[in-house]
């Protein structure tokens, strides 16, 4: 018997941080049960990313390659992280993507400013 309470189970997912901008990134199994780092909350256009780029999410929560050209104009899928990543050099492959880099480099930085919390993960009472 399977779960009965109608919600879709999802396969190997998580997320890690980042060992070049210090920013999370989602753990997604592929088809060939292989793990991709894509960028978290996050579907754009496929027209709008290299082929070979855009990662499309099936049922079960994993992803595989969308390789129909010319993409539906209406689909979505998902990119590497690693096209975003501020801390790591690639070419500008389109405006768009080199303003998301700018956007996280800009979080990235703003995240390492943040104080942080204390044992317990509670921030503490403002004393004042």
């Amino acid at each position: 018997m399977g779960d009965s309470s109608g919600s879709v189970r999802r396969l190997g997912g998580g997320q890690l941080i980042c060992r070049h901008c210090g920013l999370l990134q989602d753990q997604v199994q592929t088809l060939s049960h292989e793990l991709v780092l894509l960028e978290p909350d996050m579907r754009v256009l496929a027209h709008e990313v290299p082929a070979g780029r855009r990662w499309i999410e099936l049922v079960d929560g994993r992803v595989t390659v969308y390789g129909v050209c010319p993409p539906d104009p209406f689909q979505r899928c998902r990119i590497e992280h690693a096209l975003a990543c501020p801390g790591q050099q690639l070419p500008d492959l389109w405006p768009w993507l080199t303003s998301l880099r700018q956007e996280n480099a800009r979080k990235a930085e703003r995240e390492s400013q943040r104080l942080p919390l204390p044992p317990g993960g509670e921030p503490l009472a403002d004393a004042g």
